[in-house]
């Protein structure tokens, strides 16, 4: 088993902020990063591949393929954007680090390739989504790979 990783850039704008609490509380749980207007991050975002090499390409998974599934699932949707306002999923769930990399995660495994594809058409053996980081901030990062149910990763 080999593991890609390869490392993204999402700059985008969130409030922490739970209409189901009072305003004391909320304003106490997220302090700053409840500001009205919101704030802004650079996020370092990490996907990590894992499968075997592929002997006829010599790699787990194409960067090509691997950078267009994230330009198209994540980029596409997050990036530049205000989680809060422009993020369907993040209008009635608090968009913190941790569910952002939740989000992540679940939009590149809902429509993951295949990689490699033989060469007669079939699918090959499968590089298969592992793991989802995201770094807000030097000091705190998050991680997710997916819930396990049955033994099989999702």
């Amino acid at each position: 088993m080999v593991y890609l990783t390869r490392r993204y850039r999402i700059s985008a704008a969130h409030r922490l902020h739970n209409d189901a609490l009072s305003a004391d509380e909320n304003a106490r749980l997220y302090g700053k990063c409840n500001n009205p207007r919101g704030h802004g991050h650079d996020y370092g975002l990490e996907v990590t591949v894992a499968g075997e090499v592929d002997p006829r390409t010599g790699m787990v998974m194409d960067l090509g393929v691997l950078d267009a599934l994230v330009e198209r699932e994540v980029m596409s949707r997050l990036d530049h954007k205000h989680l809060n306002l422009d993020v369907e999923n993040f209008r009635n769930r608090v968009p913190t680090t941790e569910n952002l990399c939740i989000e992540i995660y679940n939009l590149l495994a809902r429509d993951f390739p295949v990689w490699p594809a033989a060469p007669d058409g079939e699918s090959g053996s499968g590089a298969r989504l592992k793991r989802v980081r995201v770094e807000e901030t030097r000091s705190n990062f998050f991680e997710y790979e997916g819930e396990v149910a049955a033994g099989k990763r999702s």
